[in-house]
Formats: C-alpha cells, structure tokens, sequence
C-alpha cells in the first residue's frame, strides 16, 4: 500500500495555491511534477560540482562525469537494456525520433519504401517521417482505429509487405490513454523485415519497459513526464543498428580524431551525443528513477488504475459529458467533451478554481479530426493525485454546466 499523503509531501508544488485555491494538478501526461529528490539533486550538482564532463582530469569534472554516467547505467537497468552504450541522452522524446528519422531514416529509406505510423500518433511521431517522406519519396501510411479509440489490427497487417521498411507507433496515447498491443506490432513488423521504433513518452511513467522483451529496435521517452527534470530524454536503440547509423549532428564529444581532412566519429553512445549536454537534467534522472523505484512501478500502476476507475465513474455521472477514448486497456488518462461547451472554456473555468487541466488537440490534431471534434479537456492522474481531487473536479465541471449551458 501507498502512503499517499506521505508521497504528496515529497511535491512541494502541491501546496501551491493557485487563484486563491490549493492546486489540483490533473496535466501529468504533459509534464509530471518533480519530488524533493529531483529538486535537491539539482540544487546538489550547481553548488557542489558543476563542471563539464568526459574530458576534464580535475576533481569536480570527475565528480560530474561520474554522476552523469550512472544516470547512464540506471536507465539500462530501468529499461532492460542488454548494453549501457544502447542509452542515448536525448533532449527528449521529440528529439530522439528526429535522430532516427534523420540518421536511419536518410541511410537506409529510398524512394518506395513504405513508413506505418497510426492514427492516435503525437504530432512529433508524424512531423519528422512526413518530412523525410518528402526528401527521400518514401510512402506514409497510417492504422485506422475503432470509436473507442483502439487500433484495427487487422488492418495494420494488411499493410505490412516487403515495402514496409519502418514501423514507428506510441505504446500509450497521450490524447485517450490507450494502451497499443505494441509487442504484437512489433512481431509482425519484424516477420516483413522491417524495423521498429516506440514512442514510449506516456508510457514510461506507468508501464514497465523491457526493450529487450519487447525485442523493439528503437525506444523513445522523456523523463520530464516521469518525474524528473525537463530537457532530458532518451533514445534505446540495438547495438547492431546504432553502429550502422551515422551520427546526427557533428561537435565535440561525437568524435575521435579531427583533421580538416577527415573526422573519426566516436563509439556508442557518444557518436550520437555532440556538445555539451544537459549535465544537471540527466544527473537528476537518476534520483527521479531511483524515486519511481522506491515506490515500486506496479503499485504505481495499481493506484492510477484506481484512480482511473473512481474517475471514470465520477465524470460519467455528469449530464452532458462524453468520454473520449473508451479502450478496453488505459492508463491513467480521461479525456472528455461537454455538450455545448468549448474545451478552452471548461478548461480556464476550472483553472479559476485551482483545477489544471489540459484542453485543445494534445498535437494530436489528426486523431481530432478522426473523432469529429475540435478537441477535449484531459485530466490525467499520478501517483500523488487522490479521490478527494477527483471529487473537486466533478464539482469543477458542475460549476462549468452552470455557468455556460
């Protein structure tokens, strides 16, 4: 069992209060709220040991490297990785499928080759394979999915053929919450010969990752929506296919040797990892983990479930709300319209009573569009959010049917 009011006391935001409100704070699946650990982590490397990394012989660059590469080595572990130089640092989800659209993508698509995203994609796993798509005249195809919000499977493999080259889908929609059967999708991507890239940015905070399992090619997720810092994410990728990418962008850091003839690009993961990176932001990565593990992924998981169920109940009791995204397995995520009322409007009248909410399209403007709507507010749960919050958010809404209907 969770100590839930013990865990809130680890988010000094949560005492906030907001428009003359305490904070209910219902925007996890956009960014996660960061617990003390987090905080002091990054307070501790600024005033104890800032320094750049890797190429530094004095103490504090030592300290810092050290640091810096055990957040390296936790996020193997975290993800049951078979190597520590398969973890990439990334700037973020978004950043990481752009490296593979950019390095893999450019080497290895031509002209014809097919790319299957799906329907409930985030605008960042749509944007960087239209743009390649372009420049190298590859085709884009996309999973159709049912009312409910779920992909049609059937449909997906009979889109697969040897033109199919690359496969790249989100394990969780940050728009409805579904959950993709997306080892099958790999399964089936791979018997066709094609490779397979996760976005995982809304599942790493509720699912356990296990890449080497999933048997994926690539996988991708932010840790600002897993309770660490922004500007920091992550790009697994097998060994065998890393080593066959050239690197993506060219500095320091990325190379051996620099002549003005030539350049020797450096080994994995620093081949991939020009400049100086986001030190501090990776360094409390490690502490968000290390947090997410002291209170253990599966009772994570079974408390959001619950709150998803006490939600969902709660919301489908209010005359004139409609829940967007019905699939059979969720996370912790409720998206909904209201009849008559602008989600803009449901969303700065909540605000107005300490309730964050989000509202629009979630860059998911395609699913919207597939739904026949212009957008939903979204609440998503954490581990720190209770009941008692949900209980001011049905009340919220009920303020809401009265002021607009």
């Amino acid at each position: 069992m969770l100590d839930i009011q013990k865990i809130r006391q680890d988010f000094p935001i949560l005492g906030e209060v907001v428009n003359g409100k305490p904070l209910v704070y219902f925007d996890n699946a956009a960014t996660t709220q960061k617990p003390l650990p987090v905080l002091n982590a990054l307070a501790r490397y600024y005033e104890h040991y800032n320094a750049n990394i890797h190429r530094g012989i004095h103490s504090l660059a030592e300290k810092a490297t050290s640091a810096f590469e055990a957040s390296r080595f936790k996020i193997q572990s975290f993800m049951n990785a078979a190597r520590v130089e398969e973890i990439i640092f990334t700037y973020g989800t978004t950043d990481g499928i752009n490296l593979v659209a950019q390095s893999y993508g450019r080497k290895f698509l031509k002209e014809g080759d097919e790319i299957i995203i799906s329907t409930m994609e985030h605008h960042s796993n749509i944007v960087p394979w239209q743009m390649l798509c372009e420049e190298k005249g590859c085709v884009l195809r996309v999973i159709p999915i049912n009312d409910a919000g779920e992909l049609l499977m059937d449909e997906f493999e009979g889109m697969l053929s040897e033109k199919t080259k690359l496969v790249s889908v989100v394990h969780v929609s940050n728009a409805l919450g579904t959950i993709n059967p997306v080892a099958e999708i790999i399964e089936k991507a791979h018997a066709v010969g094609a490779k397979v890239l996760i976005d995982g940015a809304q599942a790493s905070s509720h699912i356990t990752i296990d890449v080497q399992a999933l048997d994926c090619d690539f996988y991708v997720f932010s840790l600002h929506k897993l309770y660490g810092p922004t500007g920091m994410g992550v790009l697994y990728g097998k060994k065998e296919v890393l080593d066959a990418m050239p690197p993506y962008r060219g500095g320091g850091e990325m190379i051996k040797e620099v002549t003005f003839a030539k350049t020797t690009y450096n080994d994995l993961p620093y081949k991939f990892e020009a400049g100086t990176p986001n030190i501090a932001d990776v360094v409390a990565a490690h502490n968000a983990l290390e947090y997410v593990e002291t209170l253990g992924k599966e009772q994570i998981a079974a408390y959001e479930h619950e709150l998803l169920v006490y939600g969902t109940e709660a919301l489908s009791s209010i005359e004139g709300l409609r829940l967007v995204g019905t699939a059979k397995e969720k996370v912790s995520v409720i998206s909904f319209v209201m009849e008559g009322i602008h989600p803009e409007d449901i969303g700065v009248i909540l605000d107005q009573q300490g309730i964050a909410v989000r509202t629009g399209h979630h860059c998911t403007q395609p699913l919207m569009q597939r739904l026949g709507i212009v957008g939903t507010s979204r609440a998503s749960f954490a581990v720190y959010n209770t009941k008692e919050e949900i209980d001011k958010l049905v009340v919220g809404l009920e303020r809401v049917k009265k002021m607009l209907s």
